[in-house]
């Protein structure tokens, strides 16, 4: 694994994180965002995504 995929997800995860910190869902019905760890695994798997490209 090379340091843009590892640095690609790192800053994805933050990102989501701060999604879910900032945006989030005030009625828990959003699949995503409802939970900082799914919110965090997604915005990891789209900046490794984003690194690989």
């Amino acid at each position: 694994m090379s340091m843009e995929m590892i640095g690609g997800a790192a800053a994805g995860g933050v990102l989501g994180y701060l999604w879910h910190r900032l945006a989030g869902c005030s009625t828990g019905g959003c699949p995503i965002v409802r939970s900082k760890y799914l919110s965090v695994m997604w915005g990891a798997l789209a900046g490794l995504l984003f690194a690989v490209q």
